[in-house]
């Protein structure tokens, strides 16, 4: 019987379509999650109809961007690589602020203290080995040492997100810093491209050692590959897929109710069974993963990272020789 049939027999049906609310997510997660995402966010809210678009955040923010400075934003809420993309938007006023009450379930470094986004999941950058390899690194000092020359390879922060992010991080690390890097180049580490190009070089065995985001290296060693990954004893830098409402959502209560259920234990669970590390506090992580616990994450402040963004590319162009 179709929806129109079944409101003229039963006379109710009509006047609950006419006000369903819409909600508009943009999103950068892989199809497949951002449509897990947005059915399972619809089962538990039935009254709200989501309209999502996918893309990378670069893009995202640039079709944003121009439909800001037209005065006609589409989305309602984002869900987008990093919280240093939304510290900037959150900066110029672009951003509501919500106190989300799922809030308290999580370590404060992961959301804004001012409720501007909020982390949903953790990426974290490690090291990926092939298992034909000499030696088993377990430091990131590990990586720059004189035997390891012209064996690593590693996303370019010039054109990966969380690479940006990871360099941030390292280099405002005591004990790393720019001089860690300085040292990579010296070791004529390769560093060009996204996390794609280094898992494929790691694993064919072109380069026995790489800078990998976490999932990619384990979910490929449960399917059969030749790799191995590390969680440096140092710490791991990170990526969070923050969710965040914008400041002229049409609807903030369907928005909040967005976030809240991103946030909570069901939304935090539906992260483990696409594969990711919950951001969420007393949820286990996926089959093949450390317990939550077990992983040491370094410090991280997205304002000083937005703050450094532009000088941190030119002094990695020019550590580099990079363009």
């Amino acid at each position: 019987m179709s929806r129109f049939l079944l409101a003229a027999t039963l006379g109710l049906a009509l006047p609950t379509l006419a006000s369903a609310e819409t909600l508009t997510l943009y999103t950068s997660q892989p199809n497949e999650d951002a449509q897990k995402t947005v059915d399972a966010f619809m089962a538990a809210h039935p009254d709200v109809e989501v309209e999502w678009v996918r893309d990378g955040t670069t893009q995202l923010m640039t079709r944003l961007a121009a439909e800001i400075e037209a005065g006609a934003p589409q989305a309602d809420v984002l869900l987008i690589a990093d919280t240093v993309t939304l510290e900037g938007m959150a900066q110029a006023g672009q951003l509501a602020a919500y106190a989300s009450p799922e809030a308290e379930a999580y370590d404060p470094a992961l959301y804004s203290a001012e409720g501007y986004y909020y982390s949903t999941k953790l990426i974290t950058t490690g090291i990926v080995y092939n298992t034909g390899a000499e030696t088993v690194p377990t430091s990131w000092a590990d990586l720059a040492k004189p035997e390891m020359a012209g064996l690593v390879a590693m996303p370019s922060p010039l054109y990966s997100g969380a690479a940006l992010i990871h360099l941030a991080t390292l280099t405002n690390t005591d004990g790393l810093g720019w001089e860690y890097y300085e040292a990579l180049a010296g070791n004529n580490t390769r560093a060009e491209g996204g996390n794609g190009g280094t898992f494929k070089a790691v694993a064919a065995g072109e380069k026995p050692y790489g800078v990998l985001v976490d999932f990619m290296a384990l979910r490929a060693k449960a399917e059969g590959s030749p790799v191995e990954f590390v969680f440096p004893e140092e710490g791991v830098s990170y990526v969070t897929e923050p969710v965040a409402i914008l400041q002229g959502a049409a609807d903030k209560d369907a928005a909040k109710a967005f976030v809240d259920f991103v946030l909570s234990e069901a939304g935090q669970q539906l992260v483990v069974d696409m594969g990711y590390i919950p951001a969420r506090n007393g949820v286990a992580s996926p089959e093949g993963f450390p317990a939550r616990d077990e992983i040491k994450l370094m410090a991280f402040d997205p304002v000083k990272a937005l703050a450094d963004s532009e000088a941190n590319k030119e002094k990695f162009s020019e550590v580099f020789g990079a363009e």
